[in-house]
């Protein structure tokens, strides 16, 4: 693997999908953290040859994945929807790239880590090429639950998410907005075209698709699924999902009933939380003080709180998180990724 422990300004940096929504975040995000490269190449696909991005204050001309446009790459971030990664994610490899995949496609793949930085870097290691990011709802809940699973384990969750709709796209952004604007302005809304129904000023009980003979969609299936092989869980957890569309355009919400194997008080839970990198704790419901999804666009932390017990369950907790769904759920743990291997981390 050519990205093992390169010095600052050494490596060159790819970025497939760099005009997506989380690749947009992920150039950004290399800028904004100094990521030691001495060069970033966006990718894109066949429509956008010929055009260009803004990198560091200068232009870069977008390139088109092809067989001489993948060599010399020695990290690639893909944010190009699974399709695409299942063809070019193993033909960067062999080209003797690294990726970091963004994409469901190599999630849960025996051989391919999923990994999320600050929960289990370590897991990074061993990898063929190919390291996976989790479904941006799961890799919310992480950040709260890993703690809480080291400190008094876990043995059952509920979890309900709303979603923004910027994990879709950016066709789902200018949908809702389209729509909203004719509702307010006393107008027909056009139809839906992403999302089988309306989403402004709707909730849709259903993210991605079911598939024949569940009742349970696509999405929820990979936040019960990455959970487990995240964390390292067998069927002694018991995990249920449900995943709901809402309009907003930045910020998954999570509803969490967390039952733990050792009793965790909410105020022991807030301390445990609060000395967690990557966590924020915000929990002051009294003077309306928790987790919005307006709060946490924007935030390299997910927010936690409405932390309090169970009042029918014993050893069991309710929290409230709110995360950025593009950066932490995706963009930002990609770049924190490449970082174990820019740095030489030795978990990495």
């Amino acid at each position: 693997m050519s990205a093992e422990g390169g010095g600052s300004g050494s490596l060159v940096v790819g970025v497939l999908g760099a005009t997506g929504a989380v690749g947009s975040v992920v150039l950004d995000l290399l800028e904004e953290r100094a990521f030691p490269a001495s060069e970033i190449v966006p990718f894109a696909s066949e429509r956008s040859r010929g055009k260009s991005v803004v990198l560091a204050n200068s232009m870069a001309q977008l390139r088109v994945p092809d067989d001489d446009s993948i060599q010399g790459i020695d990290i690639l971030i893909s944010s190009a929807g699974g399709a695409v990664s299942e063809e070019w994610a193993p033909r960067f490899v062999e080209a003797g790239s690294l990726v970091i995949d963004n994409t469901s496609f190599w999630r849960m793949h025996d051989d391919v880590p999923l990994v999320v930085a600050g929960v289990n870097p370590e897991a990074a290691r061993d990898n063929q090429g190919i390291i996976a990011n989790p479904n941006c709802t799961t890799m919310v809940m992480m950040m709260a639950l890993a703690p809480i699973h080291r400190a008094v384990g876990l043995k059952r969750l509920v979890v309900s998410s709303y979603q923004a709709v910027s994990g879709t796209g950016n066709r789902a952004i200018e949908e809702l907005e389209a729509q909203s604007s004719a509702v307010l302005a006393g107008e027909e809304p056009p139809p839906a075209e992403v999302y089988p129904h309306r989403i402004a000023f709707n909730v849709l009980p259903q993210v991605e698709v079911f598939k024949d003979g569940d009742d349970y969609t696509t999405e929820e299936r990979k936040v019960m699924a990455e959970t487990r092989k995240i964390l390292g869980l067998g069927d002694e957890v018991a995990i249920s999902a449900t995943c709901a569309r809402v309009p907003v355009v930045t910020g998954h919400s999570e509803s969490i009933n967390v039952e733990t194997v050792e009793d965790l008080s909410p105020e022991a839970c807030r301390e445990l939380l609060a000395d967690s990198p990557g966590v924020r704790v915000v929990d002051d419901p009294a003077d309306a003080l928790y987790p919005t999804a307006l709060d946490a666009a924007g935030s390299d932390d997910v927010l936690v709180g409405r932390i309090r017990r169970d009042p029918d369950n014993p050893r069991t907790l309710n929290l409230w998180l709110a995360g950025d769904n593009l950066r932490k759920g995706a963009a930002l743990n990609a770049v924190q990724i490449a970082e174990l291997f820019a740095e030489g981390d030795p978990s990495a």
